[in-house]
């Protein structure tokens, strides 16, 4: 779609203009001060007298004055210039490029910082119209051709007002806004039941694992809050191979500090691994030497290992063909006996909501959360045979693979629905969502008008204002009330 605008037949009484045509006029479409008229400074702890400053989360729609930093009055009145009023489009300039966002109609005047622009549009153009475009595959692509090719991509103003859009009569603007609006309300609506389905999958699989561990899904007439015969509750301790290395977290970080780091040698294993389920991952290793400092912390083939900070609680079972190696400090790892507990049994169960919620009431850190080994060896663990462990993980197995299937049908459809959304924004800039009027005022002339009111405008703005003995004479001459 990049070439969108050089291909695109007009149809009948549209016209080819820029942004600069359609909006409001001068000072219509203005990017932040730089950052050297806008310091940390300048910002005041007064959210009741200072003005606004927004930021790009404000272009999610969701202005707050707990989300933004504020100027006092006065050095607003000197970057007046790049003030952003209720039902302005603001569009980010650095960065996220392209990203729009509207500000909203009961908030309060505010300015905007170097990386985002306003854009007034005219109020004798549909709005939505406008928006509708800037959100537009095709636009975005243009948008991105005129950025610098920088670490922080960024565009020139200039440039962007300079950027033609496809413009029809007045009247068709209101019908394809019109058209647009319904057809999109069906999409969401699609959008809504399949991100309901998404929800009602992760409840079904918690639901799942629920069953398995209380027994249900290899036992009839299970007592609710009872295990089934021949089950019963163990600790951690009671699983694991009998050596004292088999339950244990990774080393203090003042043993295995980057400076130790190798390019060859033994794996470290972390908590990237865990969490991208990857145990390849990383290209982070110790020498021979560190290796058997760490000895106690190193891994084997089919070993669990468990993250501990910030994302915790998630399990990896370490496959038979992994690389030798020792986990990290974020890490546990726990070596189960293979004669009591299987390791794909241990892993459902411990990301079972269950025992997330068991841990997650006591696995608080300062800044985010941590587990520890306390807390693992205080969790209670389902013991039953080996036979029934192999049934339980086979139907929970089965039952989340028909669940994956889902979820890949519901993603699948979630990113045709953006498809069919660009779609329908493409025929509509082409003239073909809607049927063209031949009665319509042609799209030339409310150009015309708007541009002479512009000029009007800045004439009155301009002419110099008649003393008042002046006006008085000409009210006599008239025969006109001068007051």
């Amino acid at each position: 779609m990049s070439d969108f605008i050089e291909n695109i037949q007009l149809a009948k009484n549209w016209v080819l203009c820029t942004f600069s045509d359609v909006s409001e006029g001068e000072n219509a479409i203005v990017d932040g001060p730089f950052g050297s008229n806008l310091k940390t400074s300048d910002y005041i702890d007064d959210s009741l007298n200072g003005v606004p400053v927004l930021t790009t989360k404000n272009l999610e729609g969701d202005y707050s004055d707990k989300k933004v930093r504020f100027i006092s009055k006065v050095k607003f009145e000197e970057l007046k210039r790049s003030q952003v009023k209720p039902g302005d489009i603001l569009v980010a300039k650095i960065g996220s490029i392209g990203k729009t966002g509207i500000y909203p109609k009961n908030a309060r005047t505010a300015i905007i910082p170097a990386n985002l622009l306003k854009f007034t549009v005219s109020k004798e153009v549909e709005f939505n119209y406008i928006y509708f475009y800037l959100n537009f595959f095709g636009l975005q692509n243009k948008i991105k051709a005129i950025a610098t090719a920088t670490a922080q991509p960024a565009f020139n103003v200039t440039k962007f007002r300079l950027l033609e859009i496809p413009f029809p009569p007045l009247p068709e603007q209101h019908r394809i806004v019109s058209k647009i609006e319904e057809l999109f309300s069906s999409l969401d609506k699609g959008i809504e039941n399949l991100k309901t389905a998404q929800q009602q999958l992760k409840v079904y699989r918690q639901a799942v694992l629920k069953w398995a561990f209380e027994g249900k899904l290899t036992n009839e007439n299970v007592v609710d809050g009872e295990l089934p015969n021949k089950w019963k509750w163990v600790k951690i301790t009671d699983l694991v191979e009998n050596n004292k290395h088999a339950l244990k977290a990774g080393p203090f970080g003042s043993s295995l500090k980057k400076e130790y780091y190798v390019k060859e040698g033994y794996k470290i294993y972390g908590q990237e691994q865990v969490i991208s389920g990857d145990p390849f991952y990383g290209n982070y290793f110790v020498s021979d030497n560190k290796y058997q400092e760490l000895y106690s912390n190193k891994v084997k083939p089919f070993d669990v290992l468990i993250s501990l900070v910030g994302t915790v609680g998630k399990v990896l079972i370490l496959p038979e063909n992994c690389i030798e190696g020792i986990i990290n400090p974020r890490l546990i790892k726990v070596s189960l006996d293979p004669n009591i507990y299987l390791p794909r049994f241990f892993k459902y169960y411990f990301e079972s909501s269950s025992v997330r919620s068991f841990y997650g009431s006591k696995a608080q850190g300062t800044t985010m959360n941590v587990l520890n080994l306390s807390i693992i060896k205080k969790i209670d663990f389902p013991l039953c045979s080996l036979d029934e462990q192999h049934a339980i993980v086979a139907e929970i197995e089965s039952r989340l693979s028909v669940c994956d299937k889902i979820e890949e049908s519901i993603e699948h459809s979630l990113r045709q629905t953006e498809s069919l959304r660009q779609s329908i924004l493409k025929k509509a800039f082409e003239g073909k969502l809607v049927p063209q009027d031949p009665s319509d005022e042609p799209a030339s002339v409310l150009l015309n008008r708007i541009k002479a009111e512009r000029e009007s405008g800045k004439a009155e703005a301009i002419r110099p204002r008649q003393s008042k003995k002046a006006r008085t004479k000409k009210a006599q001459s008239l025969g006109t009330d001068p007051r």
